[in-house]
């Protein structure tokens, strides 16, 4: 189970929106209404790395990863799935899906440095953190074929 001694590192704490905990991982919704995008932080601590967890754990972190891909492009019709663990500026490890469209601002290259963030509305941003919710809670109950 995950370790109570589990903080969020403050940049994800600012930048996303839990939408919820999994049994390994905390989903988060990025705050850039360009992209559907949620983020997967394992609750270990001082974890920088995948192979920093242990084998159970790592199948779990796949598992989830998986699943929330799965939600996230059905929910949104993506065209590509885009599916990175870099930890440059964040080092607690944590996994970014993004659902990719090639009408979206920074086809086909990676999102990073491309423009400035656009921010939800408080409002859309919980509406989104919910329907993203109920996208992975309805793929943990019929998981992908």
């Amino acid at each position: 189970m995950p370790q109570s001694n589990f903080d969020l590192h403050p940049k994800l704490e600012g930048d996303t929106k839990q939408v919820l905990d999994l049994p390994l991982c905390r989903v988060l919704l990025m705050n850039d209404c360009r992209y559907p995008w949620l983020i997967l932080v394992p609750r270990r601590p001082d974890v920088r790395e995948i192979h920093g967890l242990d084998a159970t754990d790592r199948f779990q972190l796949m598992e989830e990863v998986a699943g929330c891909s799965a939600a996230l492009e059905r929910e949104v019709d993506a065209f590509k799935m885009n599916v990175a663990a870099l930890g440059n500026q964040v080092p607690q490890l944590h996994v970014h899906v993004i659902a990719r469209f090639e009408s979206d601002p920074a086809w086909a290259g990676p999102v990073w440095g491309v423009g400035d963030p656009e921010p939800y509305t408080e409002a859309a941003f919980a509406a989104t953190a919910e329907r993203f919710r109920a996208a992975i809670e309805a793929i943990k109950s019929s998981p992908p074929s």
